[in-house]
């Protein structure tokens, strides 16, 4: 027979059993809106029965049990599924400082507006037509400087707001390495715990979750593998180990550029933010510097009509000629100086920079043309007599033909940005150039909304999972307190039983 006990062992591990499952879902409930939480759940099988003693075999059927026990408390956590959220995590983290580049791109761009280098542009062309309606007027004059004034400044502020975006971009990349460096750090970190706590047979179910979530936070900033093993998370970024059990491999910025440039580094915030600063404002930035060199100094053909001099000769008729942009045009003509005075370079650059050539942070206007618009070269004819050559007044071939330089077609050399020379005007070009803008921005926008579709149905698709709900909570707590309950209604009826068995046993008679 049984031991006259054994029921009150049973329904105190009974008790102690639901009271782990209670407490298991209070901590549940608990950490219901906590970022990286798994819910947990307690693993409950029956203790090992016992044969009944005796001095023989016993006749009763089966074995005694001798009631339940909680063998462990687990995350419920789905490997596949974690693996599908962290690879859909890095495409998120790249397109968005894509999408958000490039949308700083626009505002900086801002065109259309009223404010756009196109407007510029297009008042600077319009100002030397009201100069060849009038070339001999000091205002118009005038009105050509501030343009020029406003077209080299309007160059110099966008190329000064791309090396700002640029500076800032760069800025970003050490900033998040450093982060990764930290969560690197931290999981090393975990995995040292996680292995000693284990050790002893213990389930370190929340410092897993952390782990988890600063993994996941790292698959965002970098294309990583996480793989485990008994000394804990392998985090890989292609062909390097950067997290190894304890051991962890430091990143530094320049070896991200390295990492990236070799290929192993491929997605996630980090590439995004170094394509961003390489690709698109880089870019962009080669175009504005085109795009100014080509308007002071660029090949364009002109047609030079009869009557006017060139090389000392007065033209019998006209002729086409190739010039070094406005640059090239402007030396052909004759300021508004006596005795005849030809025209110097319009643009020039800044020397105080650092700068060697003309580029869209570097153009200037002349200083010398700066100072006094009559250096401003407007004619093409002179005449010659006894007192020596001297302008003719009021002719405005060279006005005119710098106005028209608007519908010219400039010989755009794109080689510095890996691109063909190609012929088109200045409006075309610049044109193009936002047009791009505009198209790849609306990709990323595409790409970033794809992607955040995607991560929030992984993340879905793994809270479902992992994620606590309460109304499941609320019902296994019924379950649990019932059983409590019944264990503790158990047990006192076992203690009537004994103390009836104790103290009324042998009183018959008394």
């Amino acid at each position: 027979m049984t031991s006259t006990f054994h029921s009150i062992e049973t329904a105190k591990r009974s008790l102690l059993t639901t009271r782990v499952g209670l407490g298991t879902l209070g901590h549940n409930i608990s950490n219901a809106n906590t970022e990286g939480y798994t819910r947990q759940r307690v693993q409950i099988q029956a203790t090992r029965p016992i044969e009944a003693f005796g001095m023989t075999h016993s006749a009763a059927a089966g074995q005694i049990g001798t009631g339940v026990e909680a063998t462990a408390i687990n995350r419920v956590r789905n490997a596949f599924l974690d693996t599908q959220y962290r690879d859909e995590n890095k495409y998120l983290g790249n397109w968005e400082v894509r999408s958000d580049t490039l949308s700083k791109l626009e505002t900086i761009v801002n065109e259309p507006s009223e404010t756009g280098l196109r407007t510029v542009l297009d008042n600077f062309w319009s100002a030397w037509s009201d100069l060849s309606k009038d070339p001999d007027n000091t205002t118009n004059r005038e009105i050509v400087k501030q343009n020029a004034l406003a077209l080299a400044d309007s160059f110099n502020q966008t190329a000064k707001q791309l090396q700002s975006l640029s500076d800032d971009l760069t800025g970003s990349i050490d900033t998040k390495v450093q982060q990764a460096n930290v969560l690197l750090h931290a999981i090393a970190d975990l995995n040292v715990q996680i292995k000693r706590n284990e050790s002893t047979g213990d389930s370190a179910n929340d410092l897993r979750d952390q782990r988890d979530l600063y993994a996941d936070q790292l698959s965002k900033m970098m294309n990583v593998n996480v793989s485990e093993s008994g000394d804990g998370y392998t985090i890989a970024m292609g062909g390097t180990a950067l997290v190894a059990g304890e051991q962890v491999t430091d990143l530094t910025s320049a070896g991200v550029e390295a990492a990236y440039a070799s290929g192993d580094l491929n997605n996630g915030d980090l590439y995004g933010t170094i394509v961003s600063r390489d690709q698109y404002v880089k870019g962009y930035q080669d175009q504005l510097d085109t795009i100014a060199r080509t308007l002071a100094e660029g090949d364009l053909q002109v047609t030079i009509p009869k009557g006017s001099t060139y090389n000392g000769v007065t033209l019998a008729a006209d002729q086409v000629v190739t010039v070094k942009g406005i640059n090239g045009l402007h030396q052909l003509g004759f300021t508004n100086e006596s005795p005849a005075t030809k025209g110097e370079d319009f643009f020039t650059f800044d020397t105080t920079s650092g700068a060697t050539g003309i580029t869209a942070a570097s153009i200037r206007l002349n200083p010398a043309i700066e100072t006094d618009s009559n250096k401003i070269a407007v004619s093409m004819r002179t005449t010659t007599d006894a007192a020596g050559t001297s302008v003719v007044k009021g002719n405005n071939t060279l006005a005119l033909l710098i106005s028209q330089l608007k519908d010219t077609k400039f010989s755009f050399d794109q080689t510095s940005t890996g691109g063909p020379v190609t012929q088109a005007t200045m409006g075309v070009f610049y044109n193009s150039m936002v047009g791009a803008i505009g198209i790849q921005a609306q990709e990323a926008n595409r790409q970033y909304d794809n992607a955040n579709t995607l991560v929030s149905q992984a993340g879905s698709a793994r809270q479902s999972v992992s994620g606590v709900s309460l109304d499941e909570e609320m019902s296994d707590m019924i379950v649990f307190q019932n059983a409590y309950n019944a264990a503790a209604r158990f047990m006192t009826v076992i203690d009537e039983t004994l103390d009836k068995l104790i103290n009324g046993t042998g009183s018959v008679g008394r």
